[in-house]
């Protein structure tokens, strides 16, 4: 009888405990749920979408050149006795650059004076000719034949020296040549010729390059697409288009952004079947000559957009080639949503084209970390900065 009670006692103490543990891990369960239920949402900077205004810019390759450009070669063919001017030196219309050896052509010269002496000469001698004969004639003593003979060989004289006097002219020219002058203002290129060099108007290599940077153009070149959506699809000229273009700047090799803002002048007709593009050239003026021929830069053309909805490039993500922002829902969780963008940006936002309207909101951080579609967030104020990126 006693072992039986003690059997008794045993189990009954073996079943509260199996009762309290079970109790024990229902209450510690329970308290863990509500604790994590009881988790506090992440605070996440939100903004509110609004139609705003956008000002991109649109950059082009440019290669510079000056207003004129003008190869300088030799009229004739001497060797190069002296050079006047060196590289990068600025010149007037007519200054002297190079001059050619003249000894052969004043050699000329003299040879054709003293053709021209001959031959005014031997017009005088015909002309008296000319002139006994006639009055022979008047008086019948020689035959009209005689005379005709004689005027004849006044008038062979007479184009003799005109021939002589053209080669006079001629010969002075080609030594007026020698003196190779600058065609306009402008600077002095590369002089790859010096003193002692054969200079020929054959040679493929000018003297020099004298360019008038007064005022420069800026080659770039724009697609065929661009073109058409400068002239709206077709709707209005392409010149139209160009007047109706905004200024222009110019970024020069090292950044800076060159002071002046220049004009589209013109764009070429015809589109290169190898490039796909047309050359389109625009003008700035060059006062301290900042600018030199064959330099390089970027041109800047803006863009302006108004009624958009612009938003930071960090409140993105991709997936599978598409781009996607967290919209924030009544309930405040936020719904990962595809959107389309321009391919034109300023490098910090984005201009939405389809998928978000003004009033809803989308989180602008924990892109890519914190955030996951469908969880619930505590949304705040974006601090300054990116309140100000989103306000531009």
């Amino acid at each position: 009888m006693f072992k039986e009670k003690t059997v008794n006692a045993n189990a009954f103490k073996a079943a509260g405990i199996v009762i309290a543990g079970a109790a024990l891990s229902i209450l510690t369960g329970c308290g863990g749920q509500q604790q994590q239920m009881q988790a506090p949402a992440p605070s996440i900077a939100t903004v509110t979408l609004e139609a705003t205004n956008s000002q991109l810019e649109n950059t082009f390759p440019a290669t510079i050149k000056g207003k004129t450009d003008i190869d300088i070669r030799p009229q004739v063919t001497g060797f190069i006795t002296k050079v006047h001017v060196d590289e990068g030196q600025t010149v007037k219309k007519g200054q002297v650059l190079f001059t050619l050896d003249q000894v052969q052509f004043n050699a000329a010269v003299d040879q054709a004076e003293a053709a021209v002496n001959a031959a005014r000469t031997s017009v005088n001698t015909a002309q008296l000719t000319a002139d006994t004969k006639r009055q022979l004639l008047d008086k019948n003593i020689i035959s009209e034949y005689e005379w005709q003979l004689a005027d004849n060989q006044l008038q062979t004289a007479k184009a003799q020296l005109a021939q002589a006097q053209a080669q006079l002219i001629n010969a002075r020219k080609n030594l007026a040549y020698t003196v190779v002058t600058a065609p306009s203002d402008g600077v002095v290129g590369t002089i790859p010729n010096r003193e002692g060099s054969l200079a020929s108007p054959s040679s493929a290599q000018p003297l020099t390059t004298v360019s008038d940077n007064s005022q420069v153009y800026a080659y770039f070149s724009l697609t065929e697409k661009d073109l058409l959506q400068l002239s709206d699809n077709g709707m209005r000229s392409l010149k139209s288009a160009i007047d109706s273009m905004p200024a222009v700047q110019l970024r020069l090799a090292d950044g800076v952004i060159y002071p002046i803002e220049g004009k589209v002048a013109t764009v070429s007709g015809v589109i290169d079947n190898n490039t796909g593009s047309a050359s389109v050239r625009a003008l700035f003026n060059n006062p301290n000559g900042l600018l030199r021929s064959g330099s390089t830069g970027q041109i800047i053309i803006p863009e302006s957009k108004t009624d958009v909805i612009l938003i930071p490039q960090k409140a993105t993500f991709e997936l599978q080639d598409r781009r996607f922002v967290y919209v924030v829902n009544d309930s405040n969780k936020v719904v990962s949503t595809p959107i389309t963008i321009e391919a034109n940006n300023d490098g910090k936002n984005f201009v939405v084209t389809s998928g978000l309207q003004p009033g809803q909101r989308i989180a602008i951080e924990g892109v890519g970390t914190t955030l996951r579609d469908g969880l619930t967030i505590s949304p705040v104020a974006p601090q300054a900065a990116p309140q100000q990126i989103v306000a531009q």
